[in-house]
């Protein structure tokens, strides 16, 4: 690679979204609104569940850990990306890349984590609804968020520890809005294959893993549905399972394609899309999913409106 011949960069510039003026201001426009959607709804989850003892249960505490870790998701990303199309000056140093990928990573991770575990408190209700309440404890919950949470952040840990020992010559240009695992290796110029080797086993591990928690706790949930007497316990039992799945079926399919496939074939633009799809979109639809398919949730709101 003539290593000798190459200055070795210690900032990158972040393309973003290079288009005209007038996209720039809608998508600034578009992309503030749903920031401030986002932080709000999450926050109105947090209140809604802290302050209601007809929420003080296991859903409710994992869904409440959920919307303050979609509010940092959110906030790793979009407010450097709304100062970018503000100040036209996309720069950020190596420690900040680093910084903002280790945090994404690290989120995204316990995401996946908290939706396994939230899937099996599922499992736990539809299909040993009398042993429920004695095998979700209080004390079983805060240790499956502190799971989630400490899983998420030691394996970006790893990951990022990896990505940030290569050097990275020029051309510094990040082909994204934000620091992302696959536009950053490609920077690099030194030999990235342990980087890449680490970071792809451990992105199936924490994808599949929990994903496999996922199937089986809701082939159970099926199981148990179908043997159902009543068509209105059926319904009922359905009904508590449905907005976690659809959050869980959005998710997924957005991690999978983005983190599960090797690197190399990675066309940039088709990234951006899907990357806002689900750094952006996705934590300002979770708190609707859940609370247009929650009675619970619905009425409560209801009352305090």
């Amino acid at each position: 690679y003539g290593m000798k011949n190459q200055t070795v960069i210690n900032e990158f510039i972040l393309l973003g979204f290079s288009y005209g003026l007038q996209v720039q201001t809608l998508l600034y426009l578009v992309f503030l609104v749903t920031y401030m959607v986002t932080i709000t709804e999450n926050a109105i989850i947090i209140f809604v569940v802290k302050r209601n003892h007809h929420l003080q249960k296991p859903m409710y505490y994992f869904l409440g850990n959920l919307s303050f870790l979609e509010i940092w998701y959110v906030s790793v990303t979009l407010p450097r990306l709304l100062f970018g199309f503000w100040s036209q000056t996309m720069t950020i140093s190596f420690s900040s890349c680093m910084t903002q990928l280790y945090f994404f990573i690290s989120l995204m991770c316990t995401e996946c984590v908290l939706l396994a575990v939230m899937a099996y408190d599922r499992y736990l209700a539809v299909c040993h609804p009398l042993r429920y309440p004695a095998i979700m404890t209080h004390k079983l919950c805060f240790q499956l968020s502190i799971l989630s949470w400490a899983g998420g952040f030691s394996i970006s840990l790893v990951k990022v520890s990896f990505i940030s020992r290569l050097t990275f010559c020029g051309p510094q240009v990040i082909n994204h809005f934000f620091c992302d695992i696959s536009p950053v290796l490609n920077l690099s110029c030194t030999d990235m294959s342990l980087a890449e080797t680490v970071d792809f086993a451990l992105a199936l591990v924490i994808l599949l893993v929990p994903l496999l928690i996922i199937v089986f706790s809701y082939c159970g949930i099926l199981s148990t549905i179908l043997c159902m007497p009543s068509a209105q316990g059926r319904r009922k039992a359905f009904s508590t399972c449905t907005s976690h799945f659809t959050v869980v079926i959005i998710f997924f399919s957005a991690t999978l394609f983005m983190y599960a496939r090797p690197r190399r074939i990675h066309p940039f633009n088709l990234n951006k899309i899907v990357s806002v799809f689900y750094a952006i979109f996705t934590p300002a639809l979770n708190p609707l999913i859940y609370c247009l398919r929650n009675k619970e949730v619905k009425e409560i709101l209801r009352k305090i409106i």
